[in-house]
């Protein structure tokens, strides 16, 4: 199956310079984690519900702080014609919950989560990826 068959292809984006207020507006309003962020045509980022967490409000930011300044400024991603169990794997080797996904132009055509994965592909796709994503990163408390 290819990441196509599994991807939401309704994806919302930010502009950087919204708010974090904003962005976490959005995501509430239709319960996403992620949002790519473009500047024009360019994808430049994406800022997550964890980004606004711990860049922002763990930081002491205020609810005005623009986008860009806490967004994933390296977004990965794969292509919308790879196989989705390849790229399960890669998101658990990753450590990542969700991937915009390209087309061979690089133009954004969705976003495939982990959830995408569990709904079509089934259980030991995501369950593999999940494993990947539980593992220690190596930072000691």
């Amino acid at each position: 199956m290819q990441v196509s068959e599994a991807m939401t292809m309704d994806v919302r984006m930010l502009d950087p310079e919204q708010s974090i207020e904003d962005a976490a507006r959005m995501m509430a309003e239709w319960n996403v984690g992620a949002l790519p962020v473009n500047d024009g045509e360019k994808l430049i980022g994406m800022v997550t519900d964890r980004d606004i967490t711990i860049r922002a409000v763990a930081a002491g930011k205020n609810p005005d702080t623009r986008v860009r300044d806490v967004m994933t400024k390296e977004v990965k991603y794969c292509f919308e014609d790879e196989d989705l169990a390849h790229v399960a794997r890669n998101m658990g080797d990753e450590q990542i919950h969700r991937l915009v996904v390209l087309d061979r132009n690089k133009r954004l055509v969705g976003i495939v989560a982990l959830a995408d994965i569990a709904n079509t592909e089934g259980a030991q796709p995501a369950g593999e990826a999940v494993c990947g994503i539980s593992e220690p990163t190596g930072s000691t408390h």
